[in-house]
């Protein structure tokens, strides 16, 4: 019998589309010289993915947009039929056209999009790339595998424990559903949720999310949940540059809300949504008649550009605590640092769980820091926010 160690030290299984034997070639390399990754496949089109899907059972699928026979946009709803929670990260490069295929294969069920170089000889000497490309892999297929390894346990090692009062003297508490269904067997750990009466009571004046892995679609069903929102909705979603507009458009299609990628000198305006362009931060300046866009293009932070940190310390420089955050799905801890900030000027701080998100990073971070108000699945989230905003 394979012990779990052994297990969770297993290679991450990787399939590869794309019609260029000369791309894959090199994404085959960056994977076989990496110690954690292989490639169980690699094929030339969409429709031989969806042939072989079952039988190779990848950890995750590199799909390519534009193949013969079958692309990659109408390989992505064949293959989640199949396998509903199958990985698929889409690696194209980077076009306008591109991006607005890509981001209609991430509404069909892609976790995730990458741009790869334009050319073969680009791939093989960007270390951007390769190190972008491995970091994604490692972050989307291990949660994957490792949930597997849990034995039928229901989500995660992780239960919420509200641990404050109400001005009535009860106590507060996540939805009794969700607390049922996050403790699972064996819980060893908490998340403590933060103390309301030490919150800012004021309406908030901003809405500010932050996203990654899995981001678009928890973006779409987030927003789309909103009740009629009367304050600006500022987010930073990791996203390449070309692709931030793209998004924004979609978010539009999807939510009815009017939905822009931010630029320098735009005014915020109620019931409007603005998107941290790709490449750049999103800050903000107050001035006599409102609050305006500033476009920064400074170092990245937490190996992110747009970064949501310097959103958030951009906000509390101008609102104290008093507007709302939203962490929802990602990997890694962006946001963390400036949400540890806002939450000290009494700011209201809501993560998404464990069980819905595609990468339980970014709002994992923050829900262990016992500094969320809630912790709540990606189905809940709107219509909380809606009841304490608008």
């Amino acid at each position: 019998m394979v012990s779990n160690v052994s297990e969770m030290s297993e290679k991450i299984k990787v399939m590869l589309v794309d019609d260029s034997s000369v791309v894959r070639g090199f994404l085959s390399r960056i994977l076989d010289e990496a110690e954690d990754t292989e490639v169980v496949s690699s094929v030339i089109n969409g429709q031989q993915a969806v042939d072989s899907v079952l039988r190779v059972a990848p950890d995750i699928i590199i799909m390519d947009i534009e193949m013969p026979v079958m692309d990659g946009i109408t390989a992505v709803p064949k293959i989640i039929e199949k396998i509903p929670q199958a990985k698929i990260l889409m690696c194209s490069t980077l076009s306008t056209k591109n991006a607005d295929i890509s981001m209609k294969a991430l509404s069909l069920g892609a976790i995730d999009c990458i741009g790869k170089p334009t050319a073969a000889i680009d791939i093989k000497n960007d270390t951007d790339f390769k190190d972008a490309f491995l970091y994604k892999i490692r972050n989307i297929a291990r949660p994957r595998r490792q949930a597997a390894l849990r034995n039928d346990r229901v989500s995660s090692d992780f239960v919420v424990k509200p641990r404050d009062k109400t001005a009535e003297g009860e106590t507060a508490r996540a939805p009794s559903n969700y607390a049922a269904s996050r403790r699972p067997a064996g819980a060893s750990k908490e998340i403590v949720l933060m103390k309301k009466a030490g919150l800012n009571n004021m309406s908030p004046k901003v809405l500010a999310v932050g996203s990654s892995t899995g981001g678009p679609q928890a973006l779409f069903k987030f927003l789309g949940d909103l009740k009629s929102p009367n304050v600006p909705i500022v987010i930073t979603q990791h996203m390449p540059a070309m692709f931030t507009k793209i998004l924004a458009t979609h978010i539009e299609q999807h939510t009815g809300l009017p939905s822009f990628e931010g630029e320098d000198g735009m005014k915020l305006e109620n019931g409007k949504v603005y998107l941290a362009p790709g490449g750049k931060h999103m800050l903000f300046e107050k001035k006599v008649n409102g609050t305006y866009i500033v476009i920064d293009d400074g170092p990245a932070e937490n190996f992110c550009k747009p970064s949501v940190d310097p959103m958030l310390r951009s906000l509390i420089d101008i609102y104290g605590g008093s507007f709302l955050s939203v962490i929802l799905t990602g990997m890694g801890a962006d946001g963390l640092e400036g949400a540890k900030l806002f939450v000290e000027k009494g700011g209201r701080l809501v993560a998404q769980d464990e069980q819905s998100s595609v990468v339980w990073g970014m709002p994992g971070a923050v829900a262990n820091q016992g500094i969320c108000m809630e912790v709540l699945p990606l189905d809940q989230i709107g219509s909380y926010v809606s009841r304490l905003m608008f």
